[in-house]
């Protein structure tokens, strides 16, 4: 069951983001990143992402306010299972609880996907979503350099779904 969004944010509208979405969702995504270039001098992976190509092919969750885009999702199956891809709020969002229901919408599309388990990667200078992220319960697993960003991955375990530890039931 997909979580409901809490009642002051009940006049932004989810969807599934279209094609034509690809601008507004980069636009989004760079004003929400753009902060930590400036933290580490590197250029998020999301704001390199060419969005008009992932759009069609994966699971992109948009949100919209006045006809503008202020928060994108992208979920999909990974080479450790489910895989939070992306979780992106514009900073006039951000801290309104816009973000943790994108998180539990995500968790619900895991389980809805047969998995047990959500996984995500985040930088390490991006200390705040790591705060978050482990007071909603990841655990990290790994720490990674991947196009020259110090990744580290983490892990949630999820109420319902295969017992198999991030597998999809049947995979």
């Amino acid at each position: 069951m997909a979580p409901s969004l809490p009642e002051h944010l009940r006049t932004l509208s989810v969807r599934a983001a279209a094609p034509d979405d690809a601008a507004g969702a980069a636009a989004c995504i760079h004003d929400a990143y753009q902060h930590y270039i400036l933290r580490n001098g590197k250029v998020p992976g999301p704001m390199l992402d060419d969005y008009a190509s992932l759009i069609p092919d994966n699971d992109v969750t948009i949100v919209e306010g006045n006809g503008e885009i202020v928060a994108v999702l992208l979920v999909k199956e990974g080479a450790e299972g489910f895989l939070l891809d992306n979780i992106a709020v514009v900073p006039a969002y951000q801290g309104t609880g816009l973000g943790r229901y994108l998180l539990e919408l995500a968790e619900e599309k895991a389980k809805a996907a047969g998995y047990d388990s959500i996984y995500l990667y985040t930088q390490e200078v991006m200390t705040e979503n790591r705060a978050l992220y482990e007071r909603i319960g990841y655990v990290e697993y790994a720490r990674r350099i991947e196009i020259g960003l110090n990744r580290i991955y983490m892990r949630k375990q999820l109420t319902t779904g295969n017992p198999a530890g991030g597998t999809a039931a049947g995979a």
